[in-house]
């Protein structure tokens, strides 16, 4: 709106919970969303496949846990060894179902690997077959196959929606847009007339495929709302082309066979209850059973005693419908009961009104139990529509629990909407990032709550490590069962990454911190997973934000997949770089070992392969270099001084007219490199990542910082510079300096910045221990101030490094008092 001051930003759900102190609602907590997301295969179903090692041959397979369109997969026969469990995808693999090779003479033989647990194989087929299910054949051939059943329901597809003013009919709908399982729908011959269309969850009760209808007796005619707009004539001539095209537009008839089951009710008419108007879902009000259609379906209407009402509010429920209660039960959990319009007074007493009425309540038998186990609590974030504008999906916060209902606060609708009431089963709320899996733009907070307190201390990035919703705590090192709730967009969907701890884990990354991380991410969607496990990485490293600054695409190279912002922590400040993931699962290998090589760590240090003995890349032969002694082990302790950027980052420049957020974020600045420095070589090897080209690389990175002394100040050469080519490291020639003689300096060393530092280290015999000053932004200050016992716990040197170290220290401490300490 013209004039607002709301703060226009990228919502991020990561970081609004980390600056509310807020959780997300647990995914496991919203059903619809698990059922949406199963692609119609369970574990413990059977299939014929063909054997890796013979594919002219095939063998019986047991489904171990499915993720989209991926199966994992275990030959009969190996019993409870995952050792040989192996995934594949519906699309590409050669599945077929139980019987198939028996009818089309494909041959059935044991895999050489369990071939000596089977001696008698027809003996072994009759047992493990006998009751055994089959994967569905529809799924595994023909147009559906290896598609989720919930993409079958496209723009164009027709169903049959009951009309929630009188259950006994029903009109078509087309659908106009899926968004994971919501559905955009329109009544059939409204044509391009948006103002009747619904918004309804697939496996909302009220919503049926085409010849539901006529099936059970009910009639098909369009609703009052709309019957008006078109002839009678017109109306059979759209369903007459309906039934013509019915094939077509037809969905899968088992699609519904997830729908929650309409139960037998025992309401009568004239029976009084409290309910929630789910057009108004704000208050609990008086209402009245007004119709019994049926065994099955009601029509209840919220109480209204004006006398110059002109309409009321009616709609039509069944035993399990969400927001109808029985009398005083507001009343017993404390809640406000609002007394229905044109009562006299405020105090509403249910005793006096059915008197009043001449009424009966709903005995408490005709409702369902309500629960308590659905793992929501106050203050728990999560995403839900805005029943006032249903086109809205909004940033929603719990702030209280009844039973089995929610009260949310919206937070970012267009117009103030006030908390509505829901039940923990509402098709309408969603698990925090739902829209962001499924691309729908999710409304933000007006304004993300800050925390008012400051804070001091900085969290090590090893607890920096954020809990993605691709995987579930205590599942981490376990295969995923199909009751597991993951959000994940079912089409792009990827094995579990291994991190593979025995690998050679490179120059960037702390072997330490690798050890610590969990053996496995993910299945789940590419995008979430993988962008789970570079956050994992960039937390794991010894600079955070300049493997970020190694991930980032450069802006000159082609974008294949999907760019995602992560984020580093170093030194208390906070790094943002665009990084560019992979959004299917085929690509998924050959990401993951490019990453590798790019961190010159072992191609597979981290991938969908797991290293069980030994790297195929025999990756351990090079953690024992000179480079990787006193790189690889360091600690995370710093001590450096903690003011002051990095030279090879910069701060973002503000955008015009828009506020930027509080926190301060730098985004990383992508080091060119030349096309010499590509190599394909296993990272990590002598060829790849020596010594030597570590130190050119440590030279490039002082160029700024040394231009930048050269600006301040124009110093005369040191005793202790080796060349005038700063680009290049000293030769052990060119340096020709006794440890134990006297040190002269030209200059002071509490002026020393870090490159100084840096330089006079590369001119004796500890130059291996350069890049630690470097990484550390040691300048001349610190440097006076380090003692043994300090070197020794925040460098993790052996003895004899650390004291050789602490020689030249205090050769250039003295060398200090004895010419600038006056």
């Amino acid at each position: 709106d013209a004039g607002s001051s709301v703060e226009e930003m990228e919502f991020n759900w990561d970081e609004y919970l980390e600056d509310t102190g807020a959780t997300a609602a647990p995914h496991g907590s919203f059903k619809h969303v698990d059922t949406s997301l199963q692609n119609g295969f369970a574990p413990g179903m059977k299939l014929e496949v063909a054997v890796k090692s013979d594919q002219n041959t095939y063998w019986v397979a047991t489904i171990i846990t499915t993720c989209g369109q991926l199966l994992l997969l275990r030959y009969d026969g190996y019993g409870e060894d995952r050792k040989a469990d192996f995934w594949c995808d519906i699309l590409t693999a050669d599945l077929h179902p139980i019987g198939w090779c028996q009818q089309n003479n494909k041959v059935l033989k044991v895999p050489e690997g369990i071939k000596d647990k089977i001696p008698d194989q027809e003996e072994f087929l009759q047992r493990v077959l006998k009751g055994a299910c089959s994967a569905p054949a529809n799924l595994l051939e023909g147009l559906h196959r290896g598609k989720n059943p919930l993409d079958l329901i496209a723009p164009g597809s027709r169903l049959e929606l009951q009309n929630i003013r009188d259950s006994l009919e029903a009109w078509i709908v087309t659908v106009v847009d899926n968004v994971g399982g919501r559905l955009k729908l329109r009544y059939e011959g409204l044509e391009d007339l948006d103002k009747f269309d619904q918004w309804l969850f697939y496996l909302d009760p009220f919503l049926h495929q085409v010849g539901w209808a006529a099936q059970h007796g009910y009639s098909l005619q369009p609703p009052s709302a709309i019957r008006s707009l078109r002839s009678e004539a017109d109306w059979q001539e759209i369903l007459k082309k309906v039934k013509e095209e019915e094939e077509e537009s037809s969905v899968p008839t088992d699609l519904f066979k997830d729908k929650p089951v309409i139960g037998v009710h025992s309401f009568s008419e004239g029976m009084k209850l409290e309910a929630v108007d789910p057009m108004a879902p704000f208050v609990i009000s008086p209402a009245t059973v007004l119709k019994v259609y049926n065994d099955k379906y009601f029509l209840i209407e919220m109480d209204d005693l004006r006398a110059e009402r002109v309409s009321s509010q009616r709609y039509v429920c069944h035993v399990g419908s969400a927001g109808i209660f029985p009398v005083q039960w507001s009343l017993k959990n404390g809640l406000h009961l609002s007394p229905p319009p044109g009562y006299p007074g405020q105090d509403f007493d249910w005793a006096d009104y059915l008197k009043q009425c001449g009424a009966e309540a709903a005995p408490q038998s005709c409702f369902p139990s309500l629960t308590s186990d659905h793992g929501f609590k106050e203050n728990m974030k999560l995403e839900a529509v805005n029943p006032v504008d249903p086109e809205e999906v909004c940033v929603a916060t719990v702030t209280k629990l009844k039973d089995s209902y929610l009260w949310l606060q919206l937070e970012g609708s267009k117009k103030p909407v006030l908390e509505c009431i829901v039940s923990v089963e509402s098709m309408n709320i969603f698990p925090v990032g739902w829209c962001e899996t499924n691309g729908y733009q999710l409304r933000p907070p007006r304004k993300a709550i800050v925390n008012k307190q400051k804070k001091i201390a900085v969290v090590q990035p090893e607890k920096q490590i954020l809990s993605s919703r691709t995987v579930h705590d205590g599942l981490k090192n376990q295969e995923l069962n199909s009751s597991d709730s993951v959000v994940i967009n079912v089409k792009y969907c990827c094995p579990k990454i291994y991190f593979n701890h025995r690998c050679f884990s490179g120059p960037y990354l702390n072997k330490g911190r690798i050890a610590e991380l969990p053996q496995s991410v993910g299945p789940g969607n590419c995008v979430l997973v993988l962008k789970e496990v570079l956050t994992l990485l960039i937390n794991a490293a010894y600079k955070p934000s300049r493997v970020l600054r190694e991930l980032q695409l450069d802006e000159e190279a082609a974008w294949h997949g999907h760019g995602e912002t992560l984020k580093a922590k170093y030194k208390g400040k906070s790094y943002r770089a665009t990084v560019e993931v992979v959004r299917t699962a085929d690509r998924v290998a050959d990401f993951c070992r490019k990453t590798c090589i790019k961190l010159e760590c072992c191609p597979n240090l981290f991938g969908p392969q797991m290293v069980l003995d030994k790297c195929s890349e025999n990756c351990s032969v090079l953690t024992k270099t000179k480079y990787t002694h006193y790189y690889g082990k360091r600690k995370n302790k710093r001590i450096g001084r903690p003011p002051g950027g990095h030279s090879n980052l910069e701060v973002a420049m503000k955008k015009p007219n828009k506020r930027r957020k509080r926190r301060k974020h730098f985004f990383v600045h992508k080091k060119k490199r030349s096309s010499t420095s590509v190599d394909n070589t296993p990272a990590g090897s002598p060829q790849g990542s020596g010594a030597e080209e570590e130190d050119d690389q440590d030279e490039s990175e002082l160029s700024h910082s040394l231009a930048q002394d050269r600006d301040k100040r124009k110093r005369k050469l040191r005793t202790f510079s080796f060349s005038d080519d700063e680009n290049k490291p000293p030769s052990p020639k060119d340096i020709k300096m006794e440890v134990a003689e006297k040190l002269q300096l030209d200059s002071n060393p509490l002026e020393w910045s870090v490159a100084d530092v840096v330089r006079f280290l590369k001119s004796t015999d500890c130059a291996p221990l350069a890049r630690i000053f470097l990484d550390q932004e040691i300048d001349g200050q610190a440097l006076l101030l380090l003692t043994l016992p300090t070197v020794q716990e925040c460098m993790d040197l052996k003895l004899g490094p650390a004291i050789k170290l602490c020689h030249h220290i205090e050769r250039v401490k003295l060398a200090f008092y004895q010419q600038f300490a006056n």
